[in-house]
């Protein structure tokens, strides 16, 4: 019961943000250049101060040796999902403007704002750096293989041309990743987290980083007003895409840690369980934000991300009742 009322007050607060945007939009509070003006203060400031500081108050150096067991089950249980998730759009046919989107839907989790106060409920604060081997493998592969992803799946981009993938930089790092790699040096070396992040600085980039669940929700539901939310359609790319998401993921990791147990390598219980519930939480919410950015399917991206939203109150009990 205590894991279901934890799942329930967790999806309320997600859906009363959302609510936020969805009745200001009926309201006409925001004009037709809002929702991107919002979407570029998310993606550029908001996140990557958000990444840069739950790297600095959560990861240390020392935790990395005991944690490489966990980073590989992480690395290859995405990998493996992206793998197969490509095969499943390559079979179904999937338009462009979703294929991508698709793709990362299945297999990259909302790990921070809806993963970590859910894994702390369930298995206490002494599961945090478990978590953040999660984090880290799922942060660093959403914005770099990804975003990319998306973004070569850029239904506007002209297929005559020769070049309709632009693998530089901008794809291979965005800026939400350098929130990770400047917190590098700073957990590294201590000189510089002592003398340059000062009280008001961390104070600063807090603040701004915080911003970002409450502003991707308010613009996913922005986003449900302007498509009208009687609208919105579990059509068959949605649901597989839940499938994968609550269904594939999860089960992709259960089974590599079984297998890994068998190889011996092994994990204490509460580091296998947080690996699960982690692969198993919803879909990102600012995919309807990279959806916009390259011009993908937005309405299908929010679908997504709403009814992942709702659902996993169902999945998370479930998944801990099979795991004991």
């Amino acid at each position: 019961m205590a894991i279901f009322w934890t799942s329930i007050q967790s999806v309320l607060a997600i859906m009363i943000m959302i609510a936020v945007g969805y009745v200001a939009q009926g309201k006409g509070w925001f004009d037709k250049e809002f929702s991107g003006a919002l979407s570029k203060i998310i993606m550029k400031v908001a996140l990557p101060a958000s990444i840069f500081m739950s790297m600095m108050n959560h990861f240390k150096p020392d935790q990395l040796a005991k944690l490489s067991v966990g980073l590989l089950y992480s690395i290859v249980s995405i990998t493996a999902g992206l793998l197969i998730s490509w095969v499943v759009v390559w079979v179904m046919k999937v338009p462009r403007g979703r294929r991508g989107l698709m793709m990362t839907a299945m297999n990259f989790a909302n790990t921070v704002f809806i993963g970590m106060p859910l894994n702390q409920a369930l298995f206490g604060n002494a599961s945090i750096p478990y978590l953040l081997v999660y984090y880290i493998v799922n942060t660093v592969m959403l914005w770099t293989i990804g975003v990319w992803l998306i973004a070569a799946d850029d239904p506007t981009v002209d297929k005559t041309g020769g070049e309709r993938v632009k693998f530089d930089w901008h794809h291979l790092v965005p800026t939400p990743l350098w929130g990770f790699i400047v917190a590098l040096p700073f957990i590294y070396i201590p000189w510089l987290r002592t003398h340059l992040l000062v009280n008001f600085v961390t104070l600063t980039l807090t603040d701004i980083g915080a911003l970002v669940t409450p502003l991707s929700l308010i613009y996913i539901g922005i986003m449900l007003k302007s498509f009208g939310i009687k609208n919105m359609k579990f059509d068959k790319h949605v649901v597989v895409t839940l499938i994968g998401r609550f269904a594939l993921a999860p089960v992709l990791m259960f089974v590599l840690i079984a297998m890994g147990h068998s190889m011996g390598l092994t994990m204490v219980p509460v580091f296998q369980k947080t690996l699960v519930i982690q692969a198993a939480t919803p879909t990102f919410a600012v995919l309807p934000i990279l959806a916009t950015t390259y011009h993908g399917d937005v309405k299908f991206a929010t679908d997504i991300v709403v009814s992942a939203s709702v659902l996993f109150i169902v999945v998370v009990p479930i998944i801990m009742v099979l795991m004991g």
